[in-house]
């Protein structure tokens, strides 16, 4: 069995590269290279739902008899993770949006 680094980790590693980037200006077109919130925020979701198929997988494969059960547990306990992170992810915008909203003009 083979692992991969979990979403979270991920989330956090990347994170910690922007926060500790010096800030650049950008040019008149924009920086190519640098990718917006919103494709990264896409790639995460896209990443969830993959982790999801992929422990739903296993638990046909477990049903069928073909995979081990700690396989299974270990996936489905990485989606969690996963989920929880989008989900913790989703209510830190909600909040800063909503301070933003709160801030006299």
């Amino acid at each position: 069995m083979t692992t991969t680094p979990s979403l979270a980790a991920n989330a956090y590693r990347i994170a910690q590269g922007l926060a500790n980037r010096p800030d650049q200006k950008q040019n008149a077109l924009g920086d190519a290279t640098r990718p917006d919130f919103a494709s990264l925020v896409k790639d995460a979701m896209g990443d969830v739902v993959q982790q999801g198929r992929a422990a739903e997988a296993r638990q046909a494969s477990y049903a069928a008899g073909k995979a081990d059960v700690l396989d299974v547990v270990t996936a489905v306990a990485e989606t969690e993770v996963a989920l929880e992170t989008m989900v913790s992810l989703r209510d830190r915008v909600i909040a800063a949006y909503e301070e933003i909203m709160r801030m006299p003009v």
